[in-house]
């Protein structure tokens, strides 16, 4: 999270907006006991150019970034840090917004949860 904060916070900056994303314990009625993230080689590269396009769809915004873990995971691990800046809070919420949501369409990274009782499934492929 310190390293998001770190490559957002910016002087022409009064807003900073952050989104954690958590590994929760359950999933439609299910106990979850782990998530492991598998990510395209190309994720990276394609999250700078999400962050490109959503800063060029808010004028005001000064920085952007972002890190999406990888592999095993536990619950209440963090798995994703989005921030934005820009001159006012309102800026920064919804540039973040759109960052995570534009991040979740486009970047090629995938969920396989595991369950109490030793099972697991891909969510969301």
């Amino acid at each position: 999270m310190d390293e998001v904060v770190a490559a957002v916070k910016d002087s022409a900056a009064g807003g900073i907006a952050l989104f954690l994303g958590a590994v929760r314990d359950h999933d439609h009625g299910r106990t979850v006991t782990a998530l492991d993230y598998s990510a395209h080689p190309s994720a990276a590269e394609l999250l700078r150019k999400v962050a490109g396009e959503v800063a060029a769809r808010h004028g005001a915004v000064v920085a952007l970034a972002a890190i999406h873990r990888v592999g095993e995971l536990t619950v209440g691990d963090l798995a994703v840090v989005v921030g934005a800046s820009a001159p006012h809070r309102a800026e920064a919420f919804a540039a973040c917004r759109d960052f995570i949501d534009t991040l979740k369409e486009q970047v090629p990274i995938w969920k396989h949860e595991s369950f109490a009782g030793g099972d697991s499934s891909w969510v969301g492929c």
